[in-house]
């Protein structure tokens, strides 16, 4: 009798599936903010550089998320491909987090180092230059658009709100760190530094 009042009445059940699915979401999710190993950055790992931190803006501002993903699962068909998995350590200075889900293109997370800048410059401004056959949008005017480092050390400011370790002194320099740079060279030093504190094992 009660099953039937539950299914007869939308709102009722509409509430009560609202606060199962929340009891579980909360279940999986609200230990993870008191483990260490989720909250903790791993052993080695450097808070992005300004000019690193820029490239990180232009990757979200260009929508690289949309076909890259972030995030190596622990898969033999995976680590294979791209390298070591993801862990959780890798990505607590990440404010937003840009795992991804989406693959057009290939996973991103152990790229730093595996080609050289000049490769990357070129691949970014046409990718059919140095692959034929990708998909890839080209994106030329990353050489003519300059930083102005005019924001950078507020960005990295808020950074530190976050618990990340930028020292006054890297703050006080980053506005002449990215001076001269264009969104090419920043996109490509973020690009650089993906994954580099855990080792590429191929």
């Amino acid at each position: 009798m009660k099953h039937e009042l539950i299914e007869k009445n939308l709102g009722l059940m509409t509430l009560l599936m609202v606060l199962a699915v929340s009891v579980g979401g909360l279940t999986q999710i609200v230990p993870l903010f008191f483990q260490d190993l989720t909250n903790q950055p791993i052993e080695g790992m450097q808070p992005y550089t300004a000019l690193q931190l820029e490239g990180r803006d232009v990757y979200i501002k260009e929508g690289c998320v949309g076909c890259h993903s972030q995030m190596i699962r622990p898969f033999r068909a995976e680590t294979e491909r791209y390298g070591h998995y993801s862990v959780a350590g890798e990505s607590v200075w990440d404010h937003p987090f840009l795992w991804g889900s989406k693959r057009t293109g290939p996973d991103l997370a152990r790229v730093g180092g595996r080609y050289s800048d000049e490769w990357h410059r070129a691949h970014l401004y046409n990718p059919r230059n140095v692959v034929p056959e990708s998909k890839m949008p080209a994106y030329p005017w990353l050489v003519e658009k300059h930083l102005d480092g005019r924001y950078t050390a507020e960005k990295m400011k808020v950074m530190r709100g976050f618990g990340i370790p930028y020292s006054d002194a890297d703050i006080a320099g980053a506005a002449d760190a990215v001076k001269g740079k264009t969104e090419m060279d920043a996109l490509v030093a973020y690009l650089q530094v993906l994954g580099t504190t855990i080792k590429n094992k191929r």
